[in-house]
């Protein structure tokens, strides 16, 4: 039975170890055990005072009823996570707190003037501004103090009550903002968990575009060259239309690289490429390059840039002269474009996405990136340290929040309440009018004892769980019991300490007896030097209580660092997942695209010789897909791109044709959202896609039919690979899913004998 009990203990104190094997915090239940049981502690130890003035039920009800409500109000309201304590039910629940606090102690006294750290620590989850609530703070604190001194007189009493009701107050916050901070910890770590993936493949992302807007510019500059000279020089237009074949084909084969690993870029492929296009789009173009040997990533962001540089002047210039310098000076390597095709317009049109990315990827590596027109020249400069060392995603930096309570004031707090224990503990030291040795060693110990919690065992990145973890702890045992055995005085020893360190010292199966062997020794003194049952009682609920608080503080602290770093990881997922929602468009636009340029550019290769004309036709139809998929590039970059269901419908028929496919289509008229129009044409752009890579379809039938509930588009194909398994997918099927999971539908593929199915099912709202 106890080997039960500790495992479930062990389970509640010491929850599920993250990732690292390292525990992951505060549990909710435990982080509610924890204020439960401090919260009633202090309850306990008002009643018990107003118990000993007059055991009669007509004057103790009264106060247990109050003090019954007070922890209503304080768990079920002001420290409970969600709650809208600004609110004006916030306000007003403040307002009963405070009656509760102050009418009861006319007719109590001084057995309930330790109740106002509750109405403090109400003050700073309530009031806003945050200045206000510090005043509000301030002025319990002032008012409890005034009491006590109307009451007794005495300096150091009202001195120790307005210590212990700023000391409860910060309790009273730091443990209901523990709470909330729990669950904040809870929610950040499950959203974590679902969009790792998509935080490690979105460091590829902006690769689509910098490759794929070269890729473009080419195909789109070699198309018109080769319409001029299919009548002329029917050769010359093949070996065009070869170079053509050969970017479209790389163009796919970089947007799958992409979507799915990350893919590296020659610079000397880059350059030899550079130069082949230039010299087709007849400008002047020289080449000097000596960057020597340089690291793999260096090397692809180099090679990035000139691709974007080339393709930034064959979009927007009339450029007659281009030269490219790669050079490498001391630590940097570098590499300038300049051209002399600046349009009197240029500087109208602004940096664009491509230079936006290009930017940033320049500047994770540590180097810099600038593009500037002197006079009619253009000139795009990158340099980057030869260590490419990479540095913080600065579109990550924009966006971190830093939580509601940060690090630093986790500190604070920890650090206020543990210094008001102590206080206490000497106020107490002098208010037994001991003999000044006895003075002199127990106010020692007990600020011993508050360097040990503050500086060690309270600090997040402390090993309390080693060697010197355990020798401080002995060390904390002998300071806390030595002065109490020396001059058989109780309150000399501050247990609580003791009781709170062992709990994040030792493991739980034997943390948690030594915290109940603490707390009994507490009132074992008590009873042994005093024989006061109120004092007994008192050293068993001061250890308790500076003991949960010691501990539920300390893990507050780490909680509180955990919780910046995740909300760092969440805005970090965040500007990832929108860079993939971007990458994913780029492959479903794209992917269709350089599919259907190939395609038509296989075709017109076969129609140079013997029909001159249909090839110039065909030549036009590559030229505007080439154009289209450019727009598309720079369209889904900027914003999401609306497609048109009956536009997708009418090209993937020309399409399919094209390829010699017998095409069936019988579509049911609907009147749909433009999300579910957008991701139905999308399916049908991907269905026909894999259908000309994967396939050797014959025949190919797509449907649209809508039921009473749902709406399903299916596109079936007849061309299954002998060998080849369907029912996986890419990057493209991947991202269809996704797609369609956005809209509540759901994708299914799958071979059934020689044929294979593609099929999207979107519920009906």
């Amino acid at each position: 039975m106890g080997a039960v009990v500790a495992g479930r203990l062990d389970s509640v104190l010491w929850p599920e170890s993250d990732g690292q094997g390292r525990a992951a915090g505060l549990a909710p239940r435990l982080a509610l055990l924890v204020v439960t049981v401090v919260f009633a502690g202090f309850a306990v130890n008002a009643f018990q005072y107003v118990y000993a003035d007059d055991p009669s039920p007509t004057h103790w009800v009264p106060a247990a009823a109050s003090l019954a409500l007070m922890m209503v109000l304080q768990l079920g309201f002001f420290s409970r996570p969600g709650a809208d304590v600004s609110g004006p039910r916030g306000y007003a629940a403040l307002l009963t707190q405070g009656l509760l606090t102050f009418v009861p102690m006319a007719f109590y006294h001084e057995a309930w003037t330790g109740m106002p750290g509750f109405l403090a620590g109400d003050a700073l989850l309530v009031l806003r501004p945050a200045a206000a609530g510090w005043a509000a703070f301030a002025g319990i604190a002032a008012v409890a103090g005034f009491i006590q001194y109307n009451l007794t007189g005495t300096g150091l009493e009202v001195g120790y009550i307005a210590n212990l009701t700023m000391t409860f107050g910060l309790v009273v916050y730091g443990l209901s903002r523990l709470r909330l901070l729990v669950r904040e910890l809870e929610d950040a770590r499950s959203e974590l968990a679902g969009l790792a993936v998509a935080r490690e493949r979105l460091r590829f992302a902006r690769d689509l575009h910098d490759l794929l807007g070269f890729s473009l510019s080419a195909v789109t500059l070699k198309t018109e060259l080769t319409h001029r000279l299919v009548p002329a020089q029917p050769d010359r237009a093949k070996q065009e239309l070869d170079e053509i074949l050969g970017i479209s084909r790389q163009a796919l084969s970089d947007v799958r690289a992409v979507a799915s690993s990350y893919r590296e870029l020659s610079l000397d492929d880059e350059l030899a490429s550079a130069r082949s296009v230039l010299t087709a789009a007849e400008v002047a173009v020289e080449v000097r390059a000596t960057p020597g040997d340089l690291a793999p990533r260096v090397r692809t962001v180099l090679a990035t840039v000139l691709r974007e540089g080339v393709t930034n002047l064959l979009r927007h210039s009339k450029a007659e002269n281009c030269a490219i310098t790669v050079s490498r000076t001391g630590s940097d390597v570098s590499i300038e474009i300049v051209n002399d095709g600046v349009r009197a317009d240029v500087e109208s049109h602004g940096p664009g996405n491509g230079l936006g990315n290009l930017t940033q990827r320049v500047k994770a590596l540590g180097g810099s990136l600038t593009a500037q027109v002197d006079d009619d020249t253009y000139r795009l400069f990158a340099t980057i340290p030869l260590s490419g060392t990479e540095s913080t995603d600065p579109d990550v930096k924009r966006v971190v929040r830093g939580p509601e309570m940060a690090p630093r004031l986790g500190f604070v707090i920890a650090a206020a309440v543990f210094t008001g224990y102590a206080v206490s503990s000497i106020i107490l030291v002098f208010a037994r009018h001991l003999p000044l040795t006895a003075q002199v060693v127990g106010i020692s110990c007990v600020v011993a004892s508050w360097a040990l919690m503050l500086g060690f065992f309270s600090r997040p990145s402390a090993a309390v769980r080693s060697r010197l973890g355990y020798t401080l702890l002995g060390a904390q045992a002998v300071i806390t019991y030595l002065p109490v055995l020396l001059f058989e005085n109780p309150f000399l020893g501050m247990t609580g300490f003791l009781a709170g360190a062992s709990l994040l010292v030792l493991p739980p199966r034997l943390g948690i007896p030594v915290f109940l062997a603490v707390m009994l020794t507490g009132s074992a003194a008590h009873w042994a030097f005093s024989g006061n049952t109120i004092n007994i009682v008192y050293g068993s609920l001061v250890t308790i209580n500076q003991g949960l608080v010691a501990f539920g503080l300390s893990r507050l602290r780490s909680m509180v660092q955990k919780l910046h770093d995740a909300r760092s990881e969440l805005a970090h997922a965040a500007v990832t997942r929108e860079r993939l929602r971007f990458a994913r468009d780029l492959h479903d636009l794209l992917g269709y695209s350089l599919s259907a340029i190939t395609l038509k550019s296989e075709l017109t290769t076969r129609l140079v010789a013997r029909d001159p004309e249909r090839a110039q036709q065909e030549l036009s139809g590559i030229l505007d897909i080439s154009r289209q998929a450019l727009a598309d590039v720079r369209a889904v970059a900027s914003s999401y791109r609306e497609m048109s269901l009956d536009e997708e419908t009418v090209s993937a028929r020309a399409l399919l044709a094209a390829a010699n496919i017998n095409v069936t289509l019988r579509l049911d008229p609907c009147e749909l959202p433009q999300d579910v129009r957008t991701t139905l044409a999308t399916v049908l752009r991907e269905g026909v896609t894999n259908l000309l890579r994967h396939s050797k379809a014959s025949n190919c039938e797509i449907t649209l039919s809508r039921q009473e509930d749902r709406l399903t588009m299916a596109i079936v194909n007849d061309g299954v690979l002998p060998g080849v398994s369907r029912n996986g997918g890419g990057s493209g099927i991947h991202n269809l899913t996704a797609r369609v999971s956005d809209v509540g539908g759901r994708l299914e593929a799958h071979t059934i004998d020689d044929t294979y199915r593609l099929q999207a099912t979107i519920p009906l709202a």
